[in-house]
Order: C-alpha cells, then sequence, then structure tokens
C-alpha cells in the first residue's frame, strides 16, 4: 500500500531534549487521532558519512543541539491535508506549543511532503 509522509529534520537544544520528548510524546497522539497512520521521531546518534551534507549542516545545529528526524504517515495527499487542517485548529496543540519549553524552531526546520516511490 502507498502511503504519503510528511518528513522534516528540527535542531532542539540538547538541555531541552527532556521537555521536547514530553511535548511530541502528545503531539504524535494528537496526529493520530487526526487521521496519522505513524508518527515518529528520533535523535540523530550518527550523522556524518564522508562525500554527504550531513542533516547537521543542513539545518545549521551547533554543539549544544541535537538534531531530530521525523515522519507522520497518511493514507494520502488528501487524508494528510485533512489531518493538517484538523492539528492546525486543535486546542491542545496551542496549549502544548504555549506551555512548553522546548526549543522547537519551526523556522529552522527542513520539511516536505513525500509520494512513495518504492
Amino acid at each position: 500500500m502507498a502511503h504519503y509522509v510528511d518528513g522534516f529534520v528540527v535542531p532542539i537544544p540538547r538541555a531541552r531534549l527532556d521537555e521536547y520528548k514530553r511535548v511530541v510524546g502528545a503531539v504524535a497522539e494528537i496526529w493520530k487521532e487526526h487521521g496519522a497512520l505513524d508518527y515518529r521521531e528520533y535523535v540523530g546518534d550518527d550523522l556524518y558519512l564522508e562525500g554527504t551534507r550531513s542533516f547537521t549542516d543542513l539545518i545549521a545545529a551547533t554543539d549544544d543541539e541535537v538534531v531530530v528526524f521525523g515522519w507522520v504517515s497518511f493514507d494520502s495527499r488528501a487524508a494528510r491535508d485533512l489531518a493538517n487542517e484538523k492539528v492546525a485548529v486543535d486546542p491542545r496543540m496551542a496549549d502544548l506549543v504555549d506551555s512548553s519549553n522546548s526549543g522547537f524552531d519551526a523556522k529552522r526546520m527542513a520539511y516536505g511532503g513525500f509520494q512513495s516511490l518504492v
């Protein structure tokens, strides 16, 4: 089954990683309630391969930041678009953002929607 995936890479201050983890745990549940099939985030561990550009360079992460790579999968792009609309107006999302000091900065995030290739 082909799915549609939103992928992202974002730097998070190392000192705020526990708070970020708390927030995205709740965010993942909200996304799933609104149609996401799966929601995953991972902390970078092995980010350099000679001859390639690293995610660290891509988002200009500093030594006191970790690189988080994540994706959200959906049945289709239409399902993604509908979920995005619902999440954008879900008051729990605003509450999470307002109450959090996670260091998340959307302006530094690399993001894109992706169709299934293989």
